[in-house]
């Protein structure tokens, strides 16, 4: 068996946690726009001072509702402001985050709620408070055990997080202190639990250490994306994957602005107004963006067009990787020529299909066919490709800059296994 790892760029003090990473970036500027909530008038800014006195709230609540220090506390909810909300003060209070998919059947909810022995569940909705309730009630296995249930959204009907924070009002800043405090990199931040392919599912320990590492050493492998001015992007993936949730952390760490979207059914409107400067994609979104493109492409008798864009796009960035092997000097004059047109009649209406200020995309989650990634490449959007376990806390490999797919460097501890 082959091995191969990257040394750390950044080591992490093994006395703090990720919740050390909140207090730096406010430190650095209360002011700055840590999330953007979308609202009824448009995307709103939640600086960085306001973000952590309501994290702060949430986790005093929770201290005064009974949690103490390693305690698990599960989340079930789409993607939403709100969901990274309640992750950071479960950590402010010492806790534990147990995600759980908003798709979930019952037997998932009970199994994961036992075997993780959670004490409190926020759920997305009144559909999900009375799914989780109904659980608990009719379980043998958790009837005698006290789970809290809280509704994450808001319609004025409490238990909600407005009343959570009400009911932590007499906790003391020092005891949060104590609270916040208390896990070191060592020690376990977040249960994640996977498809449960081999049986039921299996909770995966992620701990402090491995998200601000993580962190830390993606914004010094990626600064193109990460530190570019403005740098904001749009989560749609869902947070109880581990990827979506590290790419959060990682987000805070390097100061880039994040929104969220629930899924991807409004990704396409949201990416329009939100207009992030890069994109956590899966293959299906480039697939989809492409071929409803093409479709509209031929609606419009511009079939013909719009195939030859896509060569001119392909040949591009193929002639671009040829020169980056040096088997090539790059694409050739006419191949300029006709990328230059369509860069001019066609591509930019393609990158506004993702807000028209993406300068890098990275793929995950399953393949990109070879295809797409030159196309999208050759038309002004470069994909960066990872590749990752849970056990990882999601990124083992990725692109460090455009290029080839086999251009890469291991991050940030082992790349699994070849040969």
């Amino acid at each position: 068996m082959r091995e191969a790892n990257t040394e750390l760029l950044v080591e992490v003090d093994a006395a703090s946690n990720v919740t050390d990473l909140l207090l730096e970036r406010h430190a650095a500027n209360p002011a700055h726009a840590l999330y953007r909530r979308k609202g009824p008038n448009g995307w709103v800014d939640v600086p960085a001072h306001r973000f952590l006195q309501d994290v702060s709230a949430l986790a005093k609540g929770l201290i005064a509702g009974g949690i103490e220090p390693g305690d698990t506390v599960a989340v079930m909810s789409p993607t939403s402001y709100e969901w990274t909300l309640v992750d950071f003060a479960v950590w402010f209070a010492g806790a534990v985050t147990v995600p759980i998919y908003e798709t979930s059947s019952a037997q998932q909810v009970e199994w994961i709620i036992q075997d993780a022995g959670v004490r409190r569940v926020f759920a997305g909705d009144r559909a999900t408070v009375d799914l989780v309730s109904g659980v608990v009630a009719g379980s043998a296995l958790l009837r005698d055990r006290l789970v809290n249930v809280v509704r994450m959204d808001y319609d004025g009907e409490a238990p909600d997080l407005a009343s959570l924070a009400a009911a932590g009002t007499g906790v003391t800043d020092a005891e949060l202190e104590r609270h916040r405090s208390r896990a070191g990199l060592d020690d376990v931040a977040s249960l994640v639990y996977t498809s449960g392919t081999t049986g039921r599912p299996k909770g995966c320990e992620i701990t402090h250490g491995n998200f601000a590492l993580v962190a830390k050493n993606i914004v010094a492998f990626l600064p193109e994306l990460l530190q570019q001015e403005q740098a904001r992007t749009l989560m749609f993936l869902p947070l109880a994957h581990v990827l979506a949730r590290a790419v959060q952390v990682v987000s805070l760490a390097a100061g880039a602005t994040l929104g969220h979207t629930p899924g991807p059914a409004q990704l396409l409107d949201d990416l329009g107004t939100f207009r992030p400067t890069f994109l956590l994609v899966v293959p299906r979104i480039f697939e989809k963006v492409r071929a409803t493109a093409a479709h509209e492409a031929t609606v419009a008798g511009k079939s013909g067009l719009f195939g030859a864009a896509s060569a001119a796009a392909i040949e591009y960035s193929r002639e671009e990787d040829k020169r980056s092997r040096r088997e090539g000097t790059g694409p050739g004059l006419l191949c300029r020529i006709r990328h230059a047109v369509f860069d001019r009649l066609l591509y930019p209406r393609l990158r506004q299909a993702f807000g028209g200020q993406v300068r890098y995309t990275v793929s995950g989650a399953s393949p990109l066919g070879l295809g797409d990634a030159h196309f999208f490449r050759g038309a002004g959007m470069p994909v960066l490709e990872g590749y990752g376990l849970t056990e990882t806390t999601a990124p083992c490999i990725v692109n460090t800059r455009p290029g080839p797919a086999w251009d890469q460097l291991e991050f940030p501890f082992r790349a699994p296994p070849s040969g």
